[in-house]
């Protein structure tokens, strides 16, 4: 186990992230839902969940282009970074069928997690762990890759963040990020939902991004701007065009959700930041 001592404004950073996503049943808001739409807690698949547990932009969609980039295989052990309520590594486990981890600093994520997992009887795949990325319970070389999703937006630390995800990652290991960074000079719109001031906004540039990377041994073999697909996703939320089942997940996920999206969508407009798709890769030996 590692055994790496968190500063307390680390330890501040951190209550302040999860105060700022947690405070609500999600679990509880997704099933009744589903209740309402006829679908039953007893006869629940994976897939009924899609609608509802992807919060990064472009949704489901974003996360199969992801795991598409990966070539996963059954033997693989998978950590998800920042796992929310737990929709990448239940698409993992069942579309890959191997054994995923996923870890988060938000309490109120991590028993929504292990609960909407039960229902879809992918427990026995998967584990949740409440923690800080900056300070994971797990052995060094534990995991065959490592993802990421909408998750570093609010650490400032990314020098620990990234030197964690090396540590963690076996030999020759994958390293996915996905992630808003920043684009463009220009003070953002806020709230976001990521952040309801700059307080605990912390976005890099991929250039930044890649520099801390290497600083830790990862060569990085993929940068993706996926601002095109961004602009489709909000442009379709919030003109209303979207399927209905997409524009709940917000909802239930964070307070005032349109009014985030939609500054999200004028800071995406505006050129200051960007969605990138990030791939790196841990050094041999």
């Amino acid at each position: 186990m590692t055994d790496k001592m968190v500063s307390p404004d680390d330890l501040d950073a951190g209550n302040q992230v999860a105060r700022h996503y947690g405070g609500r049943n999600m679990a509880d808001a997704i099933l009744a839902t589903l209740a309402n739409q006829g679908i039953d807690a007893d006869s629940l698949r994976p897939d009924d969940l899609a609608p509802f547990e992807e919060l990064h932009i472009g949704g489901r969609a974003a996360t199969e282009y992801l795991v598409n980039k990966l070539e996963l295989k059954r033997h693989h052990h998978v950590l998800d970074v920042g796992c929310g309520i737990g929709g990448a590594v239940r698409y993992v486990a069942d579309k890959v069928g191997c054994q995923v981890s996923g870890i988060d600093i938000t309490p109120e994520f991590v028993q929504a997690a292990v609960r909407l997992t039960e229902a879809v009887d992918l427990h026995h795949r998967t584990r949740f762990d409440v923690g800080s990325a900056i300070s994971m319970p797990y052995d060094a070389d534990s995991f065959d890759v490592v993802l990421t999703i909408h998750a570093a937006m609010n650490i400032a630390d990314r020098a620990s963040l990234y030197q964690e995800m090396a540590r963690v990652l076996k030999p020759g290991g994958v390293l996915a990020l996905y992630d808003v960074m920043r684009k463009g000079e220009g003070d953002l719109r806020f709230p976001v939902p990521w952040a309801d001031t700059p307080a605990i906004s912390c976005l890099l540039t991929p250039e930044e991004t890649e520099e801390h990377l290497e600083q830790v041994g990862m060569e990085v073999v993929l940068t993706e701007d996926r601002t095109s697909m961004a602009t489709a996703f909000f442009r379709n939320i919030l003109s209303g065009t979207a399927p209905s089942d997409t524009s709940v997940a917000p909802k239930i996920a964070m307070r005032d959700a349109l009014h985030k999206l939609r500054n999200t969508f004028v800071n995406l407009d505006r050129g200051l930041i960007a969605p990138v798709l990030m791939l790196a890769r841990a050094p041999v030996g």
